[in-house]
C-alpha cells in the first residue's frame, strides 16, 4: 500500500534552529578538544544515572557536581559570540581556560563540602571563598549568556544591583538595608539559599533523567512512529493534515519539553504537508507553533519547570502530572477545534485513506514503542520517585531500540547518545543556576512579599484583576527567558499574591506555569512561531497573530482552572468536574468558532462577536453565565443552519475525494 511521505524535505532545519534557538547554536567543529567534551557528557549522564540507582548525594555535593561539569561543557561548546559557531575549528584558548576554571569553581562546594558546613559556619568565610565565589557567579552569568541568551541575564544582573543598593531606594515599599558584594555572593554561591537552591536541585536530580528519557527514546524512532500514527488517525478527515500536526505535537509533547525543538522537530513532517494541502504559510507555521509549544503542559514529561512546581508546592510530581492531563487535553481541543473550523472555511480535505499509513499494522509493527511512556506513567502512579521511574522508563526505552536493527545501538552510537543526553541539559542547567541567583536574592531581601502587596493593591483586591497583572507579568518575562527561569521568577514574586487572595496553591503555580509557557508564540516575541515561520517561510508576526487564535484555549484555561479547581483534581466531585469540562469544551469551542469566522456556515460578524461573548459565558463559574452562552450557541447554530450553504461547503460535499468530517 502507497502511503503518503512524511520524511523532512527542509534542507534548513538546522539554520532555523541555531537562528530561533539560542540553545542549539553550539560549535560545530571542536578539534582536538572534542574528546573532552565526549569524556565530560558521557561522565555528566552516568553520574545522573548512578544517583538515580544509588540515591541522590547531599544537595551541596549532587548540585555543583552538575554545575560544574556542566558550566565546563558550555565554555567548551558555546562560542563566546553568536555566529562563530561554525567559523571556529577549535575551541579557543580562552574559552579551554574557562572550561576548566568553571569545572573548578563548580566542583568547590563538593570538595570542601564538611569545612563549608561546619567550620566556615563558626569561623566565617575566607579569601579563597570570596574568590570563588564571585567567580562562581560572574561564570554563570557568562555561560547562561552563551547559551541562553542576554534577557535572563539582565534580569539576575538587576537583582544583583537590587540587593546590593537596596538601601539607596526611596520607595519604603522596596527599599532594604543593602548587602556587600562579598556577603551577597557567599550566600548565592556557597549555600543552598542561591544558586544551589530549589531550581538546580531540582535539575541535578529529576530534570536530567527526564531529558535523557527523551533522548533515549528518540533513539528507538518514536518521532517517526508519532508522525506515522497521527496521520493514521486524522489524515482522511477534513483538514487532516493540519489535524495530524496537533495530535502528533501532544503526542511528542509527552517526552519532549521544548517549545523551539518540538516545533522544528515535527515541523520539519508537517508544515511542508499543510502547505502542499493549501493552509496559507502563515497558518501551518501557526498550527505547528501552538501544538508544539502544549509539549511543555502534555504529560507524563512536562517542561522542566513542572518538577520545580512538585517542589515549590510540596506535592508530588505524579499529582502535578494528574492534574495537568484535563487541561492539556482542553488546550489541545481547542487548538484542534480552531484547526478544524478554519479548514472547514477553506475547504480543506483530507487525505484519501489508500495513501495513509494503516493503523491496524502501524500498531502492530510499532506500537511496542509506546511501552516506555506505558512504563514512566505506570511507575509515577505507582509511588515511585521521580529518579526511579526516569530510570525504568530509560531501562526500558534502551531495551525497546534492540529490538529493531535500524534502531539498535552499537557503542559507538551509545557514548553518542550519552554525551546527546548531557549536551540536551546545558540550557536548562543554565536557567536554573540563573534563576537561582533571582531567587536568593527575592529571599534574602524579603521581595516577594513586598511585590505580592504591590500586585494585589494593583489588583484593587480583585481576583479577576490579580491574576489579569500576573499574566501580564509572566508574558512580559517570558519574552526573553526560558519557561524554566520565567515560571521561577513569576512563582517567587507573583504567585505569593494569588495565594493571599485565597487561590488554592497548585492552582496559582499552574497559573503562572501555563502563562511563562504560551509566551512562546505570544508577539512580538514569539520564539516557536518565529521558528516555524521560518520553516514555513511565512511573515512571523502574523505567523504569531494565527498561533494566539488556534492556542486562544491557553489563554483562558488558566482562569477556568483558578475559579474551577476541579480542572486540576482539587476537591473534585465526578458530577462538577463532568459539567465543568462539558462546559469549558463547548465553550473553547464557540471561543474558536468566533475567531476563525466559521461555526456550519461562514459567520457574519455579529456572529463572531455573539459566539466570543457565549464562548466566554460558557466557560465562566456561574452556571446561569454558562446557561445564557449555552443557549447564545445553540441560537447562532439553529440560524446558520436556516441559511443555504455556503459555496465551500458544497465544494467540501462534492467532491469526488472527500471524506467524512471529523
Amino acid at each position: 500500500m502507497k502511503t503518503q511521505n512524511l520524511q523532512p524535505n527542509i534542507d534548513n532545519v538546522d539554520d532555523i534552529l541555531e537562528k530561533y534557538d539560542r540553545e542549539s547554536n553550539y560549535r560545530r567543529y571542536l578539534g582536538r578538544w572534542a574528546w573532552v567534551v565526549t569524556f565530560l557528557g558521557v561522565a555528566l549522564t552516568s553520574f545522573h544515572l548512578y544517583t538515580a540507582y544509588r540515591g541522590a548525594f547531599q544537595a551541596q555535593i549532587q548540585g555543583p557536581i552538575h554545575l560544574g561539569t556542566g558550566l565546563g561543557l558550555i565554555f567548551l561548546l558555546y562560542p563566546i559570540k553568536k555566529g562563530l559557531q561554525r567559523r571556529q575549528k577549535s575551541v579557543p584558548w580562552y574559552d579551554v581556560v574557562l572550561a576548566f576554571l568553571a569545572l573548578f569553581v563548580g566542583y568547590y562546594n563538593a570538595i570542601f563540602y564538611e569545612e563549608l558546613v561546619t567550620d566556615r559556619i563558626v569561623f566565617g568565610y575566607n579569601t579563597l571563598d570570596y574568590i570563588v565565589a564571585s567567580l562562581g557567579v560572574l561564570l554563570v552569568l557568562e555561560a547562561t549568556r552563551r547559551c541562553i541568551g542576554l534577557p535572563i541575564v539582565l534580569v539576575a544582573i538587576a537583582a544583583l544591583l537590587y540587593a546590593m543598593y537596596g538601601n539607596l531606594i526611596p520607595s519604603k515599599l522596596f527599599a532594604h538595608r543593602g548587602f556587600s558584594w562579598a556577603n551577597l555572593t557567599t550566600e548565592l554561591f556557597l549555600t543552598t539559599k542561591g544558586i544551589f537552591s530549589t531550581p538546580i536541585q531540582v535539575s541535578s536530580t529529576f530534570i536530567f533523567l527526564f531529558l535523557f528519557f527523551g533522548v533515549m527514546l528518540n533513539k528507538t524512532g518514536i518521532g517517526q512512529f508519532f508522525n506515522d500514527l497521527a496521520f493514521a488517525l486524522t489524515g482522511r478527515y477534513t483538514g487532516g493534515q493540519a489535524k495530524t500536526a496537533v495530535i502528533a505535537s501532544a503526542l511528542e509533547g509527552m517526552v519532549s519539553g521544548s517549545s523551539v525543538a518540538n516545533t522544528v522537530g515535527s515541523g520539519a513532517f508537517t508544515i511542508p504537508m499543510m502547505k502542499r494541502a493549501g493552509y496559507r504559510p502563515e497558518v501551518a507555521g501557526a498550527v505547528e507553533a501552538a501544538s508544539s509549544t502544549g509539549g511543555q503542559i502534555m504529560p507524563p514529561v512536562m517542561g522542566a519547570a513542572a518538577f520545580i512546581m512538585a517542589t515549590y508546592t510540596e506535592t508530588p510530581y505524579s499529582q502535578i502530572m494528574l492534574a495537568a492531563i484535563i487541561p492539556a487535553l482542553l488546550y489541545f481541543s481547542g487548538i484542534f477545534f480552531g484547526v478544524h473550523f478554519e479548514s472547514r472555511k477553506q475547504g480543506i480535505l483530507g487525505v484519501d485513506k489508500h495513501l495513509l499509513p494503516n493503523l491496524r499494522q502501524l500498531l502492530i509493527q510499532r506500537g511496542y514503542l509506546l511501552l516506555p511512556i506505558v512504563v514512566i506513567f505506570h511507575q509515577l502512579l505507582s509511588g515511585r520517585t521521580p529518579m526511579r521511574a526516569a530510570l525504568a522508563a530509560i531501562i526500558v526505552a534502551f531495551l525497546v531500540s534492540l529490538l529493531r536493527k535500524e534502531t539498535r545501538m552499537s557503542l559507538q552510537e551509545l557514548i553518542e547518545t550519552f554525551e546527546q543526553g548531557a549536551r540536551t541539559a546545558l540550557p536548562v542547567i543554565a536557567a536554573c543556576a540563573s534563576a537561582g541567583i533571582v531567587v536568593g536574592v527575592v529571599v534574602q531581601t524579603g521581595l516577594g512579599g513586598r511585590i505580592a502587596d504591590g500586585i494585589i493593591e494593583l489588583g484593587a483586591g480583585s481576583l479577576f484583576l490579580t491574576l489579569f497583572f500576573t499574566m501580564i507579568a509572566c508574558l512580559i518575562l517570558g519574552m526573553g527567558l526560558p519557561t524554566t527561569a520565567n515560571y521561577v521568577v513569576t512563582a517567587t514574586m507573583a504567585a505569593p499574591a494569588l495565594l493571599k487572595l485565597g487561590v488554592p496553591m497548585l492552582s496559582a503555580h499552574m497559573f503562572v506555569f501555563y502563562f511563562g509557557i504560551v509566551a512562546d508564540i505570544t508577539p512580538p516575541v514569539c520564539l516557536a512561531a518565529f521558528a516555524a515561520a521560518g520553516l514555513a517561510r511565512a511573515n512571523p508576526f502574523w505567523t504569531g497573530i494565527n498561533a494566539v487564535k488556534l492556542a486562544i484555549a491557553a489563554f483562558i484555561i488558566p482562569y477556568v482552572f483558578v475559579m474551577h479547581p476541579q480542572l486540576l483534581l482539587i476537591d473534585v466531585q465526578p458530577l462538577e468536574l463532568t459539567v465543568v469540562v462539558i462546559t469549558a469544551l463547548l465553550g473553547m469551542m464557540a471561543v474558536s468558532a468566533g475567531l476563525m469566522g466559521y461555526f456550519i456556515r461562514v459567520a457574519h460578524w455579529w456572529e463572531r462577536i455573539l459566539l466570543l461573548a457565549a464562548g466566554l459565558l460558557l466557560i465562566s463559574p456561574n452556571l446561569t453565565a454558562s446557561g445564557i452562552g449555552l443557549a447564545l450557541m445553540v441560537a447562532i447554530l439553529f440560524l446558520q443552519s436556516r441559511r443555504p450553504q455556503d459555496r465551500i461547503k458544497s465544494q467540501l460535499e462534492t467532491s469526488a475525494t472527500a471524506e467524512p468530517s471529523m
